[in-house]
């Protein structure tokens, strides 16, 4: 169909990349993804549009791939989500980290730039770049002293979105996002490993949960509505920076008392803390401020935090269930 905007999504496998493709085909785009083998089309996240999506390879430590990928599908919207997430695996190999994602941001938004000069191009970066910021809620000009090579890694991605914005007039916005979740996230992180358990203990296939610190704060949002503040920036009329957020800041506790009143079960009852995976308090809480996303892109969540943890639940046991 002529005149249908083009999109391409880095990462497109994986939960922001299948809640951003599927808005994006139900709005009439030309979507492609970047994955990084053939197989990972086949994933489960996509299946409500894959038929409906063009593919290209790509792989964060391949420049060459980067570029081909951008030059292929020559989009009006990139949108630049693959990235390593896991956290605590950057200290296993900070150069890794660093290439995979400092160094292919700055492919990407040089690829962008060379491709065409009205493209728009979303980063997403995370609130790992504040770390120590001595501030609770951090916002985009809150200090940032991160504290782990992803954050370093993030914070360099971050940089450079504003470096090529301002020197070159690229249309680019860096999305500084806070934990955000949805069923679909891996069961590694400690938002599926709670709702996965409250729903195995309810159906009887586990009776414990073991964590580490009750009292860490995060801010949790829900993937699609941080995908939607994606969208509702390359759609404004001026790049920028924004944090994306829902501005509350709560414990693994409350995380771990909504999941487990979801089923009608006392968390006390079965969940046990193993002083071995408590780590020291951070100096400063993770909670962002999203006032400008607010302000400026008239974004507003859709998604509470008790209906975020009860979908999780509810996905989880009909998985056990089948």
């Amino acid at each position: 169909m002529a005149g249908r905007r083009r999109a391409l999504i880095t990462g497109i496998d994986g939960q922001d990349g299948s809640y951003l493709a599927e808005s994006l085909v139900a709005d009439g785009y030309e979507v492609t993804g970047m994955v990084r083998e053939a197989r990972a089309r086949e994933t489960p996240a996509l299946a409500r549009v894959r038929s409906q999506l063009a593919f290209v390879t790509g792989d964060l430590l391949d420049r060459e791939s980067l570029r081909r990928a951008v030059q292929e599908a020559r989009p009006d919207e990139l949108y630049h989500l693959a990235a390593p997430t896991f956290v605590p695996a950057s200290w296993e190999d900070p150069s890794e980290t660093l290439s995979a994602i400092a160094t292919a941001t700055a492919t990407v938004l040089a690829a962008a730039r060379a491709c065409s000069e009205t493209m728009r191009v979303w980063v997403s970066t995370s609130s790992e770049v504040f770390g120590d910021a001595g501030e609770s809620p951090q916002h985009e000009r809150s200090p940032m002293r991160p504290r782990t090579p992803y954050g370093v890694a993030k914070l360099a991605a971050h940089g450079l979105v504003g470096a090529m914005r301002e020197h070159h007039g690229l249309f680019a916005c860096s999305g500084i996002t806070f934990n955000h979740e949805s069923p679909r996230r891996p069961p590694h992180f400690v938002s599926r490993k709670v709702t996965r358990a409250a729903a195995a203990i309810r159906l009887g296939l586990e009776n414990e949960l073991v964590l580490g610190d009750l009292s860490a704060i995060r801010d949790w949002s829900h993937a699609d509505d941080v995908m939607r503040a994606a969208r509702l920036a390359l759609a404004h009329d001026a790049p920028g920076d924004y944090v994306v957020a829902s501005g509350v800041g709560r414990t693994v506790d409350d995380l771990v008392g909504v999941a487990f009143a979801h089923v009608g079960l006392d968390p006390s009852a079965y969940v046990r803390v193993d002083p071995g995976l408590v780590r020291g308090p951070e100096a400063t809480p993770p909670v962002g401020d999203p006032s400008r996303a607010r302000t400026v892109l008239g974004w507003r969540p859709e998604w509470s935090f008790e209906a975020l943890v009860g979908q999780m639940v509810d996905a989880d046991l009909a998985a056990l269930r089948r």
